[in-house]
């Protein structure tokens, strides 16, 4: 693309035809050109001149000027574009510090060399022209369905062109067997748009649970109009899915909304994703309503949950067992994700035969520690007493509810069960000193002395070893890794500790150890209180 001073039209026309096929301003490919030929110009009167051009849009001249400024004379860096205000009463009438000059100089004859110079500042110009109409075309889209065509396929990535710029399909976001040739047709979910040093990246996705959620919208018009909300998504891709919906209109039935006449939009959809088996469910606020519904076509006996470890467990008949875990835990694994709970099954036997070993070891206990028969010992276990804390320090008339039970018969088991509680206090009190805790863990307020033993088989035998742990090592709690929740065991989470208790004791003692300021932490709660009031008044 060789520009002459010569032809002046030619850059209007070269202008026009170049952001006609590339899409963007006629005056940013002006701009480039005027950049160029200035460029140009400095080669031929010096790089230190400050030469500026300006094409006329209506008529193509381009006019090549020199400007100078007015500077202090103790602040001139270069004399080819700045002079003093001394120099410039030979140009100007009143000059001041900060006026510039302009002079008009003749027009550069470009070469060879300048003129493939020129060409390449101009295609670097429209290339990044180019990428940012691309970015702010699509960066509002992510989240969107798109149609587009594959052009090619490079190490298992599907490169598709979607109209103004390409996408890429990665290997991991491919529905398993699904396989591209060039020219093929293909509809895909905007996952994310980053702009990139090699210009806008758009990346897509066919896996993504909101793939499912924005087909579905495409089909089903009521969920486009907000009337059935999709309230959660889980994807097996290619193999197995489960969609929770609501409807906010008691005439509708959202389930028989989303699988319209016949099965005809659910069976949209379940084409889409290569015939991927689509579970549609009735979302419910409570949720082991809700999992008896993800666990669907499984049926469900009972459910108990565990709220503060967001785990579930869910009993089955030992028919339903198979179903209910799916083909290699499909089924149990999906209504994980839907339900965001950690979820057990077990079957009504094996559901009774643990209650059964519960019910017995209780009955060991209060037969051994409180002297009792085996009759009188299943007595205080079946009315719902499951330690001896609660022997020991409840009402005695909780006790006195029970056949047999009189107020000195409920007086003796409660004197029995706090004599054996003591003595297995001393024991275990006996057993940390032997291991060396010193004074300061015992004398800390809040520990019982079962609870510094374990303390001390971990390691931690002194105050400052104990204010150094982290909550859940003390409570214990959930990681996530890969996608799949595991357990981390904390030394005291057998005495029932929370996360808030923990964080409580281990404060406390940083603070009686000197290590935190109590005004400062004040203060932080203040400002934290104060940016959420702020943040609400803002709202």
């Amino acid at each position: 693309m060789a520009i002459t001073s010569a032809n002046q039209l030619e850059l209007l026309q070269t202008a026009e035809a170049v952001a006609r096929e590339k899409m963007i301003e006629p005056g940013l490919v002006i701009e480039a050109m005027e950049e160029s030929l200035a460029r140009a110009a400095k080669s031929r009167y010096g790089a230190e001149m400050d030469i500026r051009v300006s094409i006329d849009r209506k008529n193509g001249r381009a006019t090549f000027t020199r400007v100078r400024t007015v500077v202090a004379e103790e602040e001139i860096e270069n004399y080819q574009s700045e002079f003093t205000i001394t120099e410039a009463k030979q140009y100007m009438e009143n000059p001041e510090i900060g006026d510039t000059y302009v002079e008009e100089v003749p027009p550069v004859e470009m070469g060879r060399i300048a003129a493939q110079s020129a060409k390449q500042v101009i295609l670097q110009k429209i290339r990044e022209a180019e990428r940012d109409r691309q970015f702010e075309e699509f960066k509002d889209r992510a989240g969107t369905i798109i149609n587009g065509v594959v052009k090619r396929e490079e190490y298992g990535n599907v490169i598709v062109d979607v109209g103004a710029g390409e996408g890429i399909l990665r290997r991991n976001e491919k529905i398993g067997r699904e396989s591209y040739r060039p020219n093929d047709r293909i509809r895909c979910y905007i996952k994310d748009v980053r702009r990139e040093v090699r210009g806008p990246q758009i990346f897509l996705s066919r896996t993504a649970p909101e793939f499912m959620a924005e087909l579905f919208k495409m089909e089903v018009p009521e969920i486009y109009d907000g009337i059935i909300e999709i309230k959660a998504v889980a994807r097996d891709p290619g193999s197995r899915a489960k969609i929770a919906v609501i409807s906010y209109d008691g005439s509708i039935d959202p389930v028989g909304a989303c699988v319209g006449m016949r099965g005809s939009r659910v069976q949209a959809v379940v084409n889409e994703l290569q015939g991927e088996k689509i579970d549609i469910i009735p979302w419910n606020e409570d949720q082991p309503t809700f999992l008896v519904n993800a666990l669907q076509p499984a049926e469900v006996s009972k459910v108990v949950l565990d709220e503060e470890a967001e785990r579930i467990e869910v009993v089955v008949p030992e028919e339903q067992l198979s179903l209910a875990i799916g083909r290699r835990g499909q089924n149990v694994r999906l209504a994980s994700q839907l339900t965001g709970l950690d979820i057990d099954i077990m079957t009504e036997a094996e559901e009774s035969a643990r209650r059964q070993k519960e019910f017995e070891e209780r009955t060991g206990l209060f037969m051994t520690a409180l002297d009792l028969d085996e009759f009188f010992a299943q007595l205080l276990v079946a009315e719902g007493f499951t330690n001896l804390e609660e022997v020991a320090y409840v009402e005695v008339s909780e006790l006195s509810v029970i056949d047999g039970v009189d107020e000195d018969t409920a007086g003796e088991l409660q004197t029995r069960a706090r004599e054996y509680l003591e003595a297995e206090a001393k024991k275990c009190l006996d057993n940390a000193r032997a291991l060396g805790v010193e004074d300061s863990l015992f004398a800390y307020e809040g520990l019982t002395p079962q609870m510094i033993e374990a303390l001390a088989k971990d390691g931690i035998k002194t105050l400052d070893d104990f204010a150094t742990c982290a909550d859940w090592e003390l409570a214990g709690g959930w990681t996530t890794d890969g996608g799949e929740r595991i357990k981390d065991d904390g030394i005291l989470e057998p005495f029932e500790m929370t996360l808030e208790e923990a964080q409580t004791l281990i404060m406390t003692a940083r603070i009686q150890l000197g290590w935190v300021d109590p005004s400062e932490l004040e203060e932080e709660t203040t400002d934290e209180d104060g940016e959420t009031e702020s943040q609400e008044a803002e709202a």
